[in-house]
């Protein structure tokens, strides 16, 4: 597979110009105080059949969205000193939380782990404002494309704000030390929590991520999501473009890159047809907290592979973030 984007040398120095809307900040603040004004705690109920003798595994409903239920995976290290260390796992495009035994990594490494579903995409969270917009192709991102506001991203990632609000008011958490991670969309999201949640996180693990510079992404990727809005635009016009690209302007990642503060880890794949090197490197050179990255310069969407585990779990203990005993 040939690399698919620029050379790593101009990679290195590529920091397009794409100012934020101007309403930005007050459009997600809006957007959070409304969701959090639904109130609501997280609810947990015991997973009692999950043949994992060394976890404990619990079903977690929160209020996200409008103060819809968001399902969720909590997983623990049977018998560890609570409260814990978290990892709030974000998933990749046309995903969900899946089940316990797919999420094991980071529980045998001591860690809590909170596993967020993805509205619409899992099977246990509905996207009730699915209706919301109009014209779309198949896929997300063209859902509500036309409006911000009704934008399904919007709905989204208020979810995975509200996952972290859900994990400090769990008892086995320990609210200082709560870091949020994904690959693809997953590594999108954590991206967009670590810019709207401030200091609620305290770092981000953003492996190859989706949902960085759509303009960059609809122009390069020769596959994946981001080929919808290209495909949209094929068939809506191109005058279409700027009101279309207006609306994704608001969930970009290099917006919300300049506004997180936690130190994070990014990974990118320079073979990568999904994610465009060129869109991950957008976000990280815009990344205002302290940032590193792992170049996977033979990798396509898959980054590091089985290397990768060994990366992040060495950089959470470099950065105070590791269980006691690592």
């Amino acid at each position: 597979m040939p690399l698919t984007d620029l050379p790593l040398d101009e990679l290195l120095e590529y920091r397009p110009d794409l100012p934020a809307p101007a309403d930005f900040d007050a459009f997600w603040a809006q957007t959070l105080d409304q969701a959090r004004a639904q109130g609501g705690s997280p609810a947990l109920a015991p997973v009692e059949d999950h043949l994992l003798p060394a976890f404990e595994v619990h079903d977690v409903r929160f209020p996200g969205w409008n103060g819809e239920p968001v399902a969720a995976w909590l997983m623990l290290p049977r018998g560890a000193e609570e409260p814990l260390p978290t990892v709030v796992k974000y998933i990749g495009y046309s995903g969900g939380r899946g089940v316990p035994t797919d999420h094991l990594l980071l529980p045998a490494a001591g860690y809590a782990h909170l596993i967020v579903d993805s509205r619409g995409q899992g099977h246990d969270t509905p996207d009730r404002g699915e209706g919301q917009g109009t014209q779309w192709v198949e896929g997300l991102m063209t859902r509500g494309i036309e409006d911000p506001h009704n934008h399904y991203y919007r709905r989204l990632m208020t979810d995975c704000v509200r996952a972290v609000d859900a994990a400090r008011a769990l008892p086995q958490v320990d609210p200082a030390r709560i870091v949020v991670c994904g690959g693809s969309q997953g590594g999108g999201l954590a991206l967009a929590v670590a810019g709207l949640a401030g200091d609620l996180v305290a770092g981000a693990l953003i492996d190859v991520p989706f949902l960085c510079h759509y303009r960059r992404g609809t122009d390069v990727a020769s596959e994946g999501p981001y080929v919808e809005v290209a495909k949209y635009l094929r068939w809506h016009s191109q005058h279409m473009a700027e009101t279309a690209f207006g609306t994704l302007d608001y969930f970009d990642g290099m917006h919300f890159a300049a506004r997180a503060t936690a130190p994070a880890l990014f990974s990118v794949g320079l073979m990568d047809p999904i994610c465009p090197p060129s869109t991950v490197f957008a976000a990280y050179h815009r990344y205002a907290g302290d940032r590193d990255i792992r170049v996977w310069r033979y990798a396509d969407h898959g980054g590091g592979y089985g290397a990768a585990p060994r990366e992040q779990l060495t950089w959470l203990r470099d950065q105070g973030l590791a269980p006691k005993g690592v």
